[in-house]
């Protein structure tokens, strides 16, 4: 089972005892304000749960796997994420 953004809206809207839309609104904010962080290379720690940040991965050589020829992996930026130790704790 996995859990995506309409049984999350479900999920919060029940636990917090909002509206659907409400909820909706709330975790579309979250998104918004969590990449405007990230895009300024910013940290998003919340604590008990864990931290989002960017890594910077440098360009490297790969090979095609399927020519066996060698390519240019140009260099990015990647979402990270660390779980809190409260996230962890109750996870295990």
């Amino acid at each position: 089972m996995s859990l995506n953004k309409a049984s999350m809206i479900e999920a919060i809207a029940n636990d917090a005892k909002i509206s659907k839309a409400d909820a909706k609104r709330a975790l579309d904010a979250f998104v918004t304000s969590t990449t405007k962080a990230l895009k300024k290379g910013d940290r998003v720690a919340l604590v008990g749960f864990g931290t989002f940040s960017i890594s910077k991965r440098a360009a490297r050589k790969g090979r095609n796997p399927q020519t066996g020829k060698e390519i240019k992996i140009a260099a990015k930026k990647v979402v990270k994420f660390k779980a809190g130790a409260d996230l962890q704790a109750k996870v295990k």
